[in-house]
């Protein structure tokens, strides 16, 4: 299970505005709405604000990954995206953020969701793995990026 397997141009955000971490959430939200495994976008919604208002989702290095648990969706749906701007996020180091990727779990799939979400942290923990994605143009380039990346480090 990669990243790169959840991921594909449709789910990609490129030069994102947004005023807060909220909206840039929705945004997202409105993303992975689309992709037919979200049955209640409200749910997902609520699922993702919940955790977020636990602790902030932004983990540092320019990098957030809002992320949540719920029935409203039947697979593991991501969306990433990379904003114009950098955006203050509460994030753990007190930096602001550019590199975003939403996670929304089924209940089911907690195990799952557990393995994505460190890979995922593993892979932002790569210093220019960050500053390709900062770099890319096109939607393509993030996904051969994040592909060429797990490759290091990831065989299934």
């Amino acid at each position: 299970m990669k990243v790169s397997d959840f991921l594909n141009e449709d789910n990609i955000l490129l030069n994102v505005e947004a005023k807060d971490k909220y909206e840039l959430i929705d945004k997202l939200i409105d993303v992975i709405a689309k992709s037919g495994k979200v049955m209640d976008k409200e749910k997902v919604r609520n699922c993702v604000y919940e955790r977020e208002k636990i602790l902030s989702t932004g983990v540092g290095k320019g990098f957030a990954v809002p992320h949540g648990k719920t029935d409203a969706v039947t697979d593991i749906v991501l969306a990433f995206a990379i904003t114009k701007e950098p955006l203050n996020y509460e994030a753990l180091d007190n930096q602001p953020v550019r590199l975003v990727l939403l996670m929304v779990g089924k209940d089911s799939l907690v195990s799952s969701h557990i393995k994505l979400l460190s890979r995922i942290s593993r892979l932002m923990n790569n210093d220019d793995f960050r500053e390709s994605l900062l770099n890319a143009k096109t939607k393509e380039e993030v996904l051969e990026i994040f592909k060429r990346e797990e490759s290091n480090y990831f065989d299934v």
